[in-house]
C-alpha cells in the first residue's frame, strides 16, 4: 500500500491546516451527548431514560437542522452563515446547566438545529480544496481525525463532569464550541470552487433563482443517503450492544479499551481505503459491516470482544467515507451544502434508530441480540440496496426504439429522451467504473 497519495493530499494548500482545525473543533460536539447525559443523571438527579430524551430531543434537533445549515452556506458563505451558530453555542451552553429539565429539553433542541455545523463543513471544504480523485483519501484523513476526536472528547467529558461537576464541563463545552466556531470564521475555508462561485455571481446578476431541492434529489442520492442511515444504525447499535455485553462479563471497566479497539480498527481501515485507486460501493461496504457486526455479541470474554470489534471497526470509517464521497459526486457543486446536511441528516437518523432498536434487542434475548438485530438490519438494507440497483441498472441498459429519420426534429429538444435516459443510467449505480475527469478547482 502506497501512502504517496496520501502526501499529495497534505501537500494541497489549506488541507492539512483544516484537518487540524476541524478535529480539534469536533472534541467538544463529541463530548456533549455524554456530559448531558451525566448532568441529568447527577445533577438533575434522574434516571437514563430521562437522559436519553434529552439526546434525542438535541438529535432530532440536527437532523432538522443540518440540511437548512447546509442551505445557508451555499446561499451565504461560511461566515455569515456560521454567525448564527456561534451566538446559539453560546446560548445554549451557558443556559444549560442552571434550567430544569423540560427546559432543558427545549434547550437542547434548539442547540441541535442550529448547533456549528462541522462535520458537514469540513467534508464540503475539503471536496473543494481537493481534486475529484483525492476526494477519497481527504475524507479518510477526515475520518481518521473524527475517530481521534471521539477518542478524545467523551473522556475528556466523562472526566471533569465526575471529578469536577457537570455545570462546569456544559460551561467548557459551550467555551470550545464557541472557540471553534469563531476559529472556522477566522479561516474561512473555502466551500465553493472559484469557478462555482463565478457562475452563481453571474447567475444572480441575470436574475437567474435556483431550483429547489427537486431539481437535484435523485434516486441515486436517496440510496447513498439511505446507506448513510444503515451504516449508523449498526454503529450505534453496536455502541450499546458492546456496553451490554461488557455489563453481563461484570467488566464495564473495560468499555474504554474496547472503544478504543473499535476506533484503532477504523483508523487502520481509513488508512487503506484512502490509499486505494477505486472506490468501493458503500452498499458493498455497509454488508461487510453488517455481517461482521452479527457475530460480536458472541465474544464469550471482554478481550475476546475487543478482537472481534475489529473487522468490523475497519469497515466504520470506510463506509462513512464512500457516503460522502458520492454525495460530493452526484449533486452541482452550488448546492453541494445543502447535500452535506442531508448526509448529516442521514447519519443521525441512523444513530437515533440503532440505539433503541439494540436496547430493546437486548431486554427481549441478551446482550448478543443487539448485535445481531442490527447487523440483521444493516445486512437487508445492503442487499435490497444492490438488489434495486442492479434493476435501475437493467432497466436503463434497455436501448430506446430507433427514430425513423423523417420523424428526427433538428433542434435540442430532440435530445431529451436520449439526456433522460443517460442521466437515469449514471443515477442508478452507486459506484461509477472510474472517476470522471476533475473540472480545475483552485
Amino acid at each position: 500500500m502506497s501512502l504517496t497519495t496520501y502526501r499529495r493530499v497534505l501537500a494541497r494548500p489549506g488541507v492539512a491546516r483544516l484537518l487540524v482545525l476541524s478535529a480539534l473543533a469536533r472534541i467538544p460536539a463529541t463530548a456533549a451527548g455524554v456530559v448531558l447525559t451525566l448532568h441529568v443523571v447527577t445533577s438533575l438527579g434522574l434516571g437514563y431514560a430521562a437522559a436519553g430524551l434529552v439526546a434525542t430531543s438535541s438529535t432530532v434537533g440536527m437532523a432538522l437542522g443540518a440540511p437548512w445549515r447546509g442551505r445557508a452556506v451555499d446561499r451565504l458563505g461560511l461566515r455569515r452563515a456560521l454567525v448564527p451558530s456561534v451566538v446559539a453555542e453560546a446560548l445554549v451552553w451557558s443556559t444549560a446547566p442552571f434550567v430544569g429539565y423540560h427546559l432543558l429539553l427545549v434547550v437542547a433542541f434548539v442547540g441541535g438545529v442550529l448547533g456549528l455545523p462541522v462535520f458537514t463543513v469540513a467534508r464540503q471544504s475539503l471536496s473543494v480544496l481537493v481534486t475529484e480523485e483525492q476526494r477519497r483519501t481527504a475524507y479518510s484523513l477526515d475520518s481518521i481525525g473524527v475517530e481521534v476526536s471521539f477518542m478524545i472528547g467523551p473522556a475528556a467529558g466523562v472526566v471533569v463532569a465526575t471529578q469536577v461537576s457537570s455545570t462546569v464541563a456544559l460551561l467548557g463545552v459551550g467555551v470550545l464550541m464557541v472557540a471553534a466556531g469563531l476559529a472556522l470564521i477566522v479561516a474561512d475555508p473555502p466551500t465553493r470552487s472559484v469557478e462555482a462561485e463565478q457562475a452563481a455571481q453571474a447567475a444572480a446578476a441575470d436574475g437567474v433563482v435556483a431550483g429547489g431541492v427537486r431539481t437535484w434529489f435523485s434516486p441515486g442520492l436517496a440510496a447513498v443517503l439511505g446507506a448513510s442511515a444503515a451504516a449508523t444504525l449498526v454503529l450505534s447499535g453496536t455502541d450499546v450492544g458492546v456496553v451490554a455485553v461488557l455489563r453481563a462479563h461484570g467488566a464495564v471497566a473495560l468499555t474504554g479499551i474496547v472503544f478504543a479497539a473499535w476506533s484503532i480498527g477504523s483508523i487502520l481501515g481509513a488508512i487503506v481505503y484512502g490509499a486505494l485507486r477505486r472506490p468501493v460501493s458503500p452498499l458493498l461496504l455497509l454488508g461487510g459491516l453488517a455481517v461482521l457486526t452479527i457475530p460480536i455479541g458472541l465474544a464469550p470474554s471482554p478481550w475476546l470482544l475487543a478482537a472481534a470489534i475489529l473487522p468490523a471497526g475497519a469497515l466504520c470509517a470506510p463506509v462513512i467515507t464512500a457516503t460522502a464521497e458520492q454525495v460530493t459526486l452526484r449533486v452541482p457543486e452550488r448546492v453541494l451544502g445543502e447535500a452535506m446536511g442531508w448526509h448529516g441528516s442521514a447519519l443521525t437518523v441512523g444513530v437515533a434508530l440503532g440505539a433503541p432498536l439494540a436496547g430493546a434487542a437486548i431486554d427481549a434475548r441478551g446482550a448478543w441480540a443487539g448485535f445481531a438485530l442490527v447487523g440483521s438490519i444493516g445486512a437487508v438494507l445492503a442487499v435490497a440496496g444492490l438488489a434495486l440497483q442492479s434493476l435501475l441498472t437493467r432497466r436503463s441498459a434497455v436501448p430506446a426504439p430507433a427514430l425513423d429519420s423523417d420523424s428526427v426534429v433538428p433542434n435540442a429538444d430532440s435530445a431529451v429522451p436520449n439526456a433522460g435516459s443517460a442521466v437515469l443510467h449514471a443515477d442508478s449505480a452507486l459506484l461509477p467504473a472510474e472517476p470522471s475527469p476533475a473540472p480545475a478547482r483552485l
